[in-house]
């Protein structure tokens, strides 16, 4: 399994949202900008404290939620 030790989870940045390295930059972002047709070289060029692998851990990531499957559970 591939490991997601660049994405962190913390109350106090970025409410709490999933970011790259404790920063500022959520993956969400990285996953808009990715959507949106921007280059991974263009965010790297925007963004110059990422790192290539930044970006392929934020879209891992992302893939992974996509597959997590909630099973509701039946009122009582």
């Amino acid at each position: 399994m591939d490991s997601l030790d660049r994405i962190t989870v913390n109350p106090a940045v970025m409410g709490g949202r999933p970011c790259i390295r404790g920063m500022r930059v959520t993956v969400g972002m990285i996953v808009n900008n990715i959507a949106g047709g921007i280059s991974e070289e263009k965010i790297l060029t925007s963004y110059p404290y990422l790192e290539r692998e930044d970006i392929r851990q934020a879209l891992r990531y992302a893939a992974r939620l996509c597959n997590v499957r909630e099973v509701p559970i039946p009122a009582a």
